[in-house]
């Protein structure tokens, strides 16, 4: 196990197990972060664990000309129920993605560290949020790192009203220019919209 220094380096992503992680430790600065991204690698831990660093292979993604808008969604699309937008309220997007209770999971792995690093990222314009709202209230987004490279590194979503999350991540992929879609590892939520496995290698072609 390749554990990190205050250097701000990581090993090569092949040096990776099975299950994709890489590294143990380090820190959680813009600096590391950044690098981290542009090698395909990021964060993923839980409250009182260390800080682990993951590259899996295979790669779960979305190549925007494959999404799939059931005829439903787009039902409900047309109807304009849901008002979507940008960039407009990060810091609640994060902290509902945070007390969100998933399936599988005992805690939140979106620690006060986390949030405040992130947060960071968006202020320095790294970061990116969507934001669904029904009647004024806040009831699904998303977020994720950009790093201006034409993909989009999604982190966390969340939903309180059904299919608000999915609303938010259509419009994401819609209304935007990104090569690729990284949604890191499998969820049937996302495979529903298009998103399938590709090898890591085929992954660090689009950074």
């Amino acid at each position: 196990m390749y554990f990190l220094t205050q250097k701000i380096a990581f090993p090569d992503v092949s040096e990776a197990t099975s299950e994709g992680l890489l590294a143990v430790g380090g820190d959680l600065s813009t600096e590391r972060l950044l690098h981290a991204y542009a090698n395909g690698i990021f964060p993923w831990f839980e409250d009182e664990e260390p800080l682990l660093w993951w590259s899996p292979d295979p790669r779960f993604v979305l190549f925007p000309k494959d999404l799939k808008v059931s005829r439903s969604m787009a039902q409900l699309l047309k109807k304009d129920l849901f008002k979507v937008t940008v960039n407009k309220s990060f810091e609640s997007v994060i902290e509902q993605c945070a007390i969100t209770k998933r399936e599988g999971q005992q805690g939140t792995w979106i620690t006060e560290d986390m949030k405040r690093a992130y947060t960071k990222l968006y202020q320095l314009g790294y970061a990116k949020s969507v934001e669904v709202w029904l009647d004024r209230a806040l009831v699904g987004g998303l977020y994720g790192v950009d790093l201006g490279n034409g993909v989009f590194c999604g982190e966390s979503m969340f939903a309180n009203v059904s299919n608000a999350s999915k609303v938010g991540f259509v419009h994401l992929v819609q209304n935007s220019n990104y090569n690729l879609i990284d949604c890191q590892i499998y969820t049937k939520h996302l495979e529903t919209l298009g998103a399938r496995h590709i090898s890591r290698q085929e992954f660090l072609k689009y950074l």
